[in-house]
């Protein structure tokens, strides 16, 4: 019985997709194991180390599949070492030839290779994804690059600005992550197989070449030094991840006050039989924002627990080691969710244009007293000006009046422009600056980088 929320039937697709666990499941762990074994043993055949013929029956007798997980688990208890049953199994696979399995490595440059093989499988995912997230809202900022509405400070309404303006924000982030994991890979996807303190004495002179001859077997880099004692490429990572799952989360807790009742610019993905409430029928609930956006603060939390693992002692030790076996599957799995979740609210939200043009004219003018103050500082001063937009902004906003009516009741104001242009500066469209100018700059730089063909 599942005994983690990624696993139960119930409620496992919300905090992560099927593709991401199998990456991350105890099989894939321990067939990744088996491949680094059996390259290992290739490369040491191939340069001499152990006798060819050992080399090949190891590669061809050794199946994950036939291993017996149950059987594994109560030796490694027996053993209390969590790799060793392991290796013993493959022994008796290879018979004769089991002699040479594991042959002058170390446990954990067998697990720590194996992990990088998962995350590179668990990279192709995080990069597929983040990149159709970016070329959704590329799409969506182009589609809405003129669409009026409220920008907001501080909660509150503050000046106009465009939807497309506020998607175009979020794909230039998410072109810089995407510029982050392209920039990271190759120090990422390293593996290392350097013997018990990284020194390759166990391998004799021949150890560098073996390691980079089996891991180049494994489609992985060499390193220049063994890095059982280093482990900032999981945590530089886990630093992107957490970038990435920061916008993503930003983005949905937006979307989430975007539509709610009193603003109702956007809505969630709907479909019909779609139940918000157990007790409320008529509840349309963000229930796929705030999944989106619940899953921000674990994989913050994940990402922490791995930057504790960079806290090694001496040339190795498991204290800091076991913890990248819970953050590292746990922030991928919430991830691959929260990107999913993203793909689909993007692809699907109704935008509410005309709620938004009501939203704009919601304090009766008021949302334009920056563009008032500007146009009367060109002859009263910016500071006089301010003042005076201030003294007449407390007046609407406190009275509950149209902010033009205001205005032209003002003997300074009435004495130097005429209702016309009054009237002209507070239409939100005029006072857009250069928003959709700029959505065709983040657009043609996102197209320019190459990262989202």
């Amino acid at each position: 019985m599942a005994a983690h929320v990624i696993d139960f039937l119930t409620l496992g697709n919300n905090f992560g997709t099927p593709e991401m666990r199998s990456i991350w499941s105890e099989e894939n762990r321990f067939r990744k194991q088996v491949e680094v074994e059996i390259a290992l043993a290739k490369a040491e055949g191939e340069l001499g180390v152990i006798p060819l013929e050992a080399a090949n029956k190891i590669a061809q007798l050794v199946k994950v599949e036939a291993l017996n997980f149950n059987e594994l688990a109560e030796e490694a208890v027996r053993l209390r070492h969590t790799f060793m049953a392991t290796i013993n199994a493959l022994q008796r696979q290879s018979g004769d030839a089991g002699e040479y399995i594991h042959y002058g490595a170390t446990t954990q440059d067998i697990v720590d290779t194996a992990t990088v093989l998962q995350l590179k499988e668990a990279f192709e995912i995080v990069l597929r994804d983040t990149r159709l997230v970016a070329q959704e809202l590329k799409t969506l900022a182009k589609k809405y690059q003129y669409l009026p509405m409220v920008g907001r400070t501080h909660g509150m309404q503050a000046l106009p600005t465009t939807f497309g303006f506020k998607l175009a924000v979020w794909l230039d982030e998410f072109v810089r992550h995407l510029q982050r994991l392209n920039e990271i890979r190759d120090r990422v996807l390293v593996g290392n197989i350097s013997g018990a303190i990284c020194t390759y004495a166990s391998f004799g002179k021949k150890g560098p070449e073996v390691e980079a001859r089996a891991l180049a077997l494994l489609g992985l880099n060499a390193p220049n030094i063994g890095w059982q004692a280093a482990r900032d490429r999981f945590s530089e990572y886990a630093s992107v991840v957490a970038l990435i799952s920061g916008t993503l989360g930003k983005i949905a807790n937006e979307f989430y006050n975007l539509m709610r009742t009193e603003i109702n610019e956007i809505e969630e993905p709907f479909s019909s039989g779609k139940i918000g409430s157990s007790t409320m029928p008529h509840k349309r609930n963000p229930a796929a924002l705030e999944g989106m956006a619940s899953l921000t603060s674990p994989i913050f939390k994940s990402v922490a627990l791995i930057h504790e693992s960079m806290r090694v002692e001496h040339e190795r030790d498991a204290m800091s080691w076991r913890a990248e076996w819970i953050a590292l599957p746990e922030m991928n799995i919430y991830l691959s969710a929260q990107l999913q979740i993203g793909l689909s609210i993007l692809r699907g939200m109704k935008v509410n244009a005309e709620q938004m043009l009501k939203n704009l004219e919601l304090q009766n003018g008021l949302l334009l007293s920056e563009k008032v103050m500007f146009e009367l500082g060109k002859r009263l001063g910016k500071q006089s000006s301010h003042s005076l937009v201030y003294e007449c902004s407390m007046k609407a906003f406190e009275e509950a009046r149209s902010f033009k009516d205001v205005l032209l009741e003002n003997s300074i104001i009435k004495k130097e422009f005429n209702e016309s242009e009054i009237t002209e500066w507070l239409i939100p469209q005029n006072y857009l600056g250069s928003a959709p100018d700029k959505v065709d700059i983040v657009i043609r730089y996102a197209e320019l980088s190459g990262l989202l063909d």
